[in-house]
């Protein structure tokens, strides 16, 4: 069912004013999303007919634009990608860590997106590495799987990465599997000293390569002296390394999975209204616990869009990665490993040959099969069928 209010139609309505109003301020990776979300699902992308074969009824589909920013197309997206984890799940506990960047340093981050996110995947990455390896942790090879988000709830600029880990791992010899505690997979305290000290080591030495850049109130921290004392607060802080209670099965897993991989700034369920004051949408604020956390803001139109796009990732940068046991090139041997030590059966691997030969969606008139009838191209418009008027048409949902 559509929403009342989609970022789709505040794109479309506010749009060129934006783009007008900000020329030559945009990145041409902003533009494409706001024209892929604008034309999502219209006739600007082509598309087709589908009418059934019993009772005659007919709609029209009209095509996605599949961009990864668009609140419209990331359901199919994540089924097929759950599809594929499904396979990868060991029968252990898992646990859910994030790693969050400081205010400092997502200041940053905001000049420097592709550089600076993906020294946060690495850096997080190799310390829960290193701790879980280490013999007086747990002493072991274990699996993760990162998601990039860059946003917090209310638009701002917040990059975290979100990590699934198995409770244990492969031991280092690589005979048996080491399981962690209960409810305790690795100290956080620790986790947080190193993350700090790697990201910090390393975003200074690309800072010393001349590889970051800085704009408007933020350009004098090119100048190394100054990129140290902006630094030097957070040398000292404690980098807080969240880690939640482990999951309650794999199920539990996948579930959590469908609402983080593929999730985009906001959704369109979260809007309320968009109108002459400006857009209104539903937000948490951490700060308070229960029925008091769920709030409700008003931004003004054009600083809503500024929001969205703040969050737009550059142009091939991997949001979601895998590494230790999950690690693309070594995943199947690694995971066959684990199962081996786990005295785990092998997953379940679908039969092609027992998949149902009809495809066809059910008609949603009288529950027959609809076929395609006509494929048209962008901008095109579709031939009424035989005994049918164009006032006939309906959008597929």
């Amino acid at each position: 069912m559509r929403a009342s209010v989609e970022v789709a139609d505040i794109f479309r309505t506010a749009g060129p004013a934006y783009r007008a109003a900000h020329a030559g301020h945009l990145s041409l990776a902003q533009l494409k999303v706001m024209s892929a979300i604008e034309h999502c699902r219209t006739a600007a992308l082509g598309g087709h007919v589908e009418a059934c074969e019993d009772c005659g009824q007919w709609r029209i589909a009209y095509n996605s634009c599949r961009n990864r920013h668009c609140p419209k197309c990331q359901g199919a997206a994540a089924r097929t990608w759950l599809a594929e984890r499904e396979a990868d799940l060991l029968p252990v506990g898992y646990f859910h860590v994030v790693f969050t960047l400081p205010a400092e340093v997502a200041d940053i981050a905001f000049h420097n997106k592709a550089l600076v996110y993906d020294l946060l995947f690495k850096a997080a990455s190799e310390t829960m590495l290193t701790i879980a390896a280490d013999p007086k942790h747990l002493g072991a090879r274990i699996g993760i799987t990162a998601v990039l988000h860059t946003w917090g709830s209310a638009l701002t600029h917040h990059p975290h990465v979100h990590m699934i880990v198995p409770g244990g791992g492969i031991a280092l010899d690589g005979k048996c599997w080491v399981s962690s505690r209960l409810a305790f997979l690795l100290p956080v305290r620790v986790l947080g000293k190193l993350f700090r000290r790697l990201f910090l080591t390393r975003l200074v030495a690309l800072h010393d390569a001349g590889r970051l850049t800085f704009f408007g109130s933020a350009a004098h921290l090119a100048k190394r002296q100054a990129f140290l004392r902006h630094l030097a607060p957070v040398r000292k802080k404690r980098w807080v390394v969240y880690a939640k209670p482990p999951f309650a099965g794999p199920e539990a897993v996948l579930a959590y999975l469908s609402r983080y991989t593929h999730r985009v700034a906001i959704s369109n369920r979260r809007l309320i209204a968009f109108d002459a004051s400006g857009v209104t949408f539903r937000y948490k604020n951490y700060r308070r616990d229960g029925a008091d956390r769920q709030q409700v803001m008003t931004l003004a139109t054009d600083e809503f869009i500024r929001r969205f796009l703040l969050h737009v990732l550059p142009r091939g940068f991997h949001r979601i990665r895998h590494y230790g046991l999950l690690a693309s090139g070594s995943r199947k041997m690694s995971l066959a490993h684990a199962r081996e030590l786990l005295a785990a059966a092998p997953p379940v691997v679908n039969d092609p040959s027992a998949a149902p030969d009809d495809f066809r969606p059910p008609c949603p008139c009288c529950g027959g099969r609809m076929i395609v009838i006509e494929v048209f191209t962008g901008w095109g418009q579709p031939r009424a069928p035989p005994g049918k008027t164009a006032t006939n048409r309906e959008k597929a949902p």
